[in-house]
């Protein structure tokens, strides 16, 4: 398929979650430089997304094109909030991207109920919180696409990673059912699934017992970039109406589940 730079998704609007770093910053940019999209940049962490903005702008997207909203996902208001921005400055909303996400290593023997809490809040509540914020203007427009950033975790339950998993294979049985429900609706939903990603994701673990027997990111092998998922993410956007890319596992060569 052959994508002229900056206007693949032209006039599109798309919200991307948890957009301050990582996957969630690489996805941005492509959607606004490559796509040439307006991007809702929505996270907890404004002073970031502030600076991402003006790092979207000093790369040639206009102006305007790229707004950020202050965004805790866990809270039903604040996906709400979102939404009532959006819609008052673009009038629609095409694209959901739901990339917000926690990842602790802990072992279960450990008992870090606060990180399973945490893990839980932000990747189920979270993902459904927003979902259920923008599936009004999907419905009423009979179009939409929401992309999931899952995991393969979501497909395998790995040690040390017990409740992260457990998340993601909730938001594969939750999307499977929610894809029938908007087959009438022309709403298309794909799950990426990437293995490990070069990111500060599982930095912020406090078990080290886990981290030190479970983390294989720092194996040797190359592992995925985060600019690898947001190509995916623009692949899999820029598809024909009539495709449905449902899910995508994307991993580093070396290291398949």
């Amino acid at each position: 398929m052959s994508i002229s730079p900056g206007t693949a998704l032209v006039d599109k609007v798309c919200i991307v979650t948890g957009a301050s770093e990582g996957i969630d910053e690489a996805i941005s940019k492509i959607l606004a430089i490559d796509g040439g999209s307006n991007v809702i940049l929505a996270s907890r962490q404004i002073d970031k997304l502030n600076a991402l903005v003006e790092k979207l702008q000093s790369s040639g997207c206009p102006e305007g094109n790229v707004i950020a909203v202050k965004c805790d996902v866990t809270k039903k208001e604040d996906c709400q909030n979102v939404y009532k921005i959006v819609m008052e400055k673009f009038g629609k909303v095409d694209v959901l991207v739901n990339c917000a996400g926690l990842m602790y290593y802990t072992m279960m023997k450990n008992l870090h109920f606060d990180e399973w809490s945490k893990q839980i809040d932000v990747n189920c509540h979270g993902t459904v919180n927003m979902i259920g914020a923008v599936l009004p203007c999907f419905i009423e427009h009979r179009s939409g696409h929401i992309l999931n950033i899952t995991s393969d975790a979501g497909k395998r339950g790995f040690a040390g990673l017990s409740v992260y998993s457990g998340t993601k294979f909730f938001i594969e049985g939750f999307t499977q059912g929610l894809r029938q429900e908007m087959i009438e609706y022309n709403v298309r939903i794909t799950n990426i699934q990437p293995g490990d990603v070069s990111t500060k994701l599982a930095s912020r673990s406090t078990d080290e017992e886990a981290t030190k027997k479970y983390d294989f990111s720092k194996a040797g092998h190359k592992i995925l970039d985060p600019e690898d998922v947001a190509k995916t993410v623009l692949f899999a956007l820029t598809q024909p109406s009539h495709v449905a890319l449902n899910e995508i596992l994307i991993e580093p060569q070396a290291a398949p589940i």
